[in-house]
Formats: C-alpha cells, structure tokens, sequence
C-alpha cells in the first residue's frame, strides 16, 4: 500500500500534449497513479488532457513551461514533441532538476546522444527512453526462439513495416527529413532497437531504396542478417491488409507486430516507476545505425533484396501513388 501512495504522489510535466502519442503517456501517467501538473504544446487545441488531468497548467510557450517548473514543481518531464526537439526540451528538463521520460527516438544523431547523456550525468538526473517494443509478447517469442538455438548462430531476418500515411505526412514535419530524420528514423526506430537488441551490433549495412516514402536494404548485425523494407505509403501495402503491417521473419517463422500495443506504454512507465526502465545507453547502437542510413549511396538492385521491393519495382505502385 505504501509503494501504491508513493506512486500516486508523482507529479509529471509533459511536452508536446497535443501530439499523436500524447495520449498513451497521458494514459500510462494515470496507470502508475501519477498526475500530470503542467503541460505545454504549440497548439491549443489540447482538449484530451480533460479526460486524464484537467487540473493541469497549460500553456503554448516553452519558455514559461520550463521557468514554471524550476524548483522542484515535478518529478519527471515527459517529451513528446517533434523528434528534432527532443534533445533540447529533454536536456531543459535535466536542468530543471527533472528525470527524463522520452518518446522514441530520444535523439536523432550520436552527438545529440552525446550531449544528452552529459547533460544526465552532470544534472544527476536519468533518461528513460521508451523502446515498448522490447515488451511486446512477439518480441518475447523471438527471444526464445534465438535463445535456444546454437550458439554463434547466425539468423535470417526479413522486415516488412508500412504505416500508411495521408498527404498531410508529406506537408507536417515527419515529412521534413530534417526534423523527423527521415522515414527510418520515425517510423522504423523502434524495429531498429529491437533488432540490435536481439542480434547486436551492425557490422554492415546497404540500401537498395531510399525515398521520402520507403526506405529498403540490407543491414548485417553479429548474429543476422536483415533484409528490410519500411514505407508510409498506403500503395505499398501487402495484400490483404487495410491497416499497418509490421512483421519479422526469423529463419522462416514469422512474427507479427500489427496488434498488441494497447498497454505497451503503461508497461513501459511501469518498468520506470520500479526502476527497471532502459537507459539512454540502450539507445545509442540504433541512433548510431539510423543516422548512418542517412548518408548511404543506394545501392544496384543486383543480387538479393527485399521481395517487397522487387515486387513493388515490378509492379511500379509507386506511379500511382506519388512519393510523398
């Protein structure tokens, strides 16, 4: 019961409320019996935060968000904005005395990497970065299965990841390489972890597409060799599907990630408020792999390579639906 009171106590600050994943966060604070007692986001158009703390502060100036919560006001900052944000607003929360809850990918660089994590270590404060994927039950099987293979085993992996976006993706900043690091960063940070965490680290990697829209190439790790194809665009779609597709192929059994994501982020502030949440170290082999994409040469389409991309090549879906 004392441990329940302590968590109830929890204040939170959270960054960029009026975001897309806002609401999980929202979500997940009220599952550990935290409040939230500020918020701010460049839109004023929050009205969601009604239905978790409507007695929070609101406001659309970072400014007086951060300067109104000096002083020890809350216990952690919760990021939420635009990924190039991400950095700056985590290491104003750092420096007004807060720990660091943040959305995926915590950085879009290692030298943001690198001045976050001195930021942590000077403030004395913790980065917990939110990598959910790690807890879905697919991921729990993959684990197992490669666990209990021979050691030094080197695995097949095969990635297909389309989240189908409107034209609005294009003209918002996730569509702004810049900002959102490109369609890897934003959409595939996640597979990216995951991937390094079951099989270590990248010892090479090719592209065979890379577009506003879809990215598609080869990436060795220690122990596998992904074959992956990402896309936010709805003609990319394989058949039979009307939503997203997320799946690994792992030595030919297949794994899918499409549902299961209901409770990922309250598991996720739940591993956090026990002290069990990842660290920001836990971070840096996939920033590391998705800023090097950004500058690779795309590679011949000879030899082996996605079959999404060769159908799509064959297919030319892409003239129907522009790239957006």
């Amino acid at each position: 019961m004392s441990e329940i009171m302590e968590q109830k106590q929890r204040r939170f600050a959270i960054i960029g409320v009026g975001g897309y994943i806002a609401p999980r966060h929202l979500a997940a604070v009220s599952s550990v019996g935290g409040r939230v007692v500020s918020a701010c986001d460049v839109s004023d158009s929050v009205g969601i935060i009604d239905s978790y703390f409507p007695d929070a502060e609101f406001t659309t100036d970072s400014k007086v968000f951060f300067d109104g919560l000096k002083g020890g006001r809350a216990d952690y900052l919760t990021v939420c904005t635009p990924n190039y944000l991400h950095c700056g607003h985590s290491v104003a929360g750092l420096e007004a005395g807060m720990d660091v809850i943040c959305e995926k990918p915590v950085v879009t660089g290692v030298a943001e990497h690198r001045r976050l994590s001195e930021a942590s270590r000077a403030c004395g404060r913790s980065v917990s970065p939110i990598l959910q994927m790690r807890l879905h039950p697919e991921a729990v099987r993959i684990r197992e299965k490669t666990a209990s293979g021979a050691p030094g085993a080197c695995h097949d992996v095969e990635l297909v990841y389309v989240a189908p976006r409107g034209r609005w993706y294009a003209a918002s900043w996730k569509g702004d390489a810049g900002k959102s690091g490109g369609v890897l960063t934003n959409i595939g940070i996640h597979f990216i972890d995951l991937l390094h965490w079951m099989f270590g680290r990248r010892t090479g990697m090719r592209l065979h597409r890379s577009e506003a829209d879809c990215i598609s190439g080869v990436m060795e790790l220690e122990r596998a060799r992904v074959c992956f194809f990402l896309s936010v665009n709805p003609s990319h779609l394989p058949a039979g599907h009307s939503g997203a597709c997320r799946r690994l192929s792992v030595d030919g059994d297949l794994f899918d990630f499409s549902t299961g994501f209901v409770d990922l982020h309250d598991r996720s502030y739940g591993e956090i408020m026990a002290g069990r949440g990842f660290s920001l170290d836990d971070t840096l082999e996939a920033v590391a792999t998705v800023e090097a994409a950004r500058s690779l040469a795309v590679s011949p389409l000879v030899g082996e390579y996605h079959p999404m991309l060769r159908h799509l090549m064959e297919s030319r879906k892409s003239d129907i639906y522009p790239a957006v």
